[in-house]
């Protein structure tokens, strides 16, 4: 499994690697909703996004993550970011997560069109498994989840320490290369 970091693009949103030319434009996007942020493992808000950015930038120079900046093509506008985490060629599983919206593109199509693009790439990329990790406490996440067909598969309890210092349970989905013949047909005929 080898995963590029290439623009992805469909009807609703474009797709772009992270890079230094955008930096000054996803702090601005992204510095919105201090609340939201909380719920999270790191935070790009304020003062932590230069912290969250070296992050981001030196995870991609490992090999660990590939986080992409979400365009909306209708608003001509950054949405916000989300990518791939915990890439793993060898056993050709990789996580979708650091995903973050502004609260104007959530409960839309820019999650649906942003998850429809990366599972098609990380399956066509050879991914046997695409996992999703979310905060037990967010019921948003867990429900668009559990809208795009992917699998609750188990809590991981005390999992993580967030940004905020608070112990979080993880809740676990996937969606296998079995699975995705059907969640990719009921995608796209959300997207349609």
């Amino acid at each position: 499994m080898k995963l590029d970091p290439i623009v992805l693009e469909n009807a609703q949103v474009r797709l772009e690697p992270l890079r230094e030319s955008r930096k000054k434009a996803v702090r601005e996007a992204l510095n919105v909703d201090p609340e939201a942020w909380d719920i999270l493992v790191s935070s790009a808000y304020g003062e932590d996004f230069e912290d969250w950015w070296t992050d981001a930038m030196r995870s991609v120079h490992l090999g660990h993550r590939l986080p992409y900046v979400v365009i909306d093509k209708a608003a001509k506008a950054i949405a916000g970011v989300t990518g791939f985490f915990d890439i793993v060629d060898a056993h050709r599983r990789v996580e979708i997560g650091g995903t973050f919206y502004r609260p104007e593109f959530r409960g839309g199509l820019v999650n649906p069109a942003c998850k429809r693009l990366l599972m098609g790439a990380a399956f066509e990329a050879g991914a046997i498994r695409v996992e999703f990790c979310t905060d037990a406490l967010n019921g948003r996440s867990r429900a668009a989840l559990a809208r795009l067909g992917a699998v609750e598969e188990a809590v991981l309890r005390r999992h993580k320490v967030t940004h905020t210092g608070r112990v979080r349970d993880t809740v676990i989905f996937a969606v296998t290369e079995d699975d995705w013949p059907t969640v990719k047909a009921l995608l796209d005929a959300r997207l349609g």
